[in-house]
């Protein structure tokens, strides 16, 4: 663990990348029976299943690790072309519906792990209960939450666009570039 990352955020990385480790070797290995199973004419009924929960448990572990990392979609193009009073006001933004939408997604997710474990509903060919699979949605929209107050503290800076420069360093890059192709070709 870094200096710039607290406890909190050595704790959510270690939930949530490990987790989503694990769902990723899961999902290997199972793709691999798979593809063996079929290759020896005895495909296996349970793996295309499994894949598939496997993989959106993946998904949302790693939703939830790309807002503790500030690696989520940002529209900064259009941000930085904002008056300063709007890119001031950025960050708020992006903090206050990033926690609605999670919060939307925990109370959606709980509501349907609640009707699963009270319908008893299990998955067709794996017999695993469809609320332990569901869980991800409220865990993973608690896992975010947690991230986007992790990242306000260790990586501020690359939530905020202050200065509009800042907002396009690709552009920056690509315009300083193109002269420079002209001139070779």
């Amino acid at each position: 663990m870094d200096k710039t990352t607290s406890f909190l955020g050595g704790a959510l990385k270690a939930a949530t990348d490990f987790a989503a480790g694990i769902a990723v070797v899961g999902v290997l290995l199972v793709v691999l029976i798979q593809v063996a199973s079929r290759v020896l004419g005895m495909p296996v009924s349970w793996t295309e299943e499994a894949t598939r929960y496997l993989f959106v448990w993946m998904i949302f572990l790693g939703l939830a690790a790309g807002f503790r990392t500030v690696e989520t979609a940002r529209v900064t193009v259009l941000i930085a072309m904002m008056p300063s009073v709007v890119r001031r006001l950025s960050l708020p933004i992006y903090v206050v519906s990033s926690v609605v939408f999670f919060a939307l997604t925990g109370w959606t997710g709980y509501h349907l792990v609640r009707q699963q474990f009270v319908m008893n509903e299990t998955a067709a060919t794996l017999a695993v209960p469809m609320w332990l699979i569901g869980t991800i949605m409220p865990i993973s929209a608690v896992l975010a939450v947690l991230g986007i107050v992790e990242s306000l503290k260790t990586r501020r800076d690359l939530i905020e666009l202050a200065d509009p420069a800042q907002g396009m360093p690709e552009i920056a890059l690509a315009e300083n570039a193109a002269p420079k192709l002209e001139k070779e070709l």
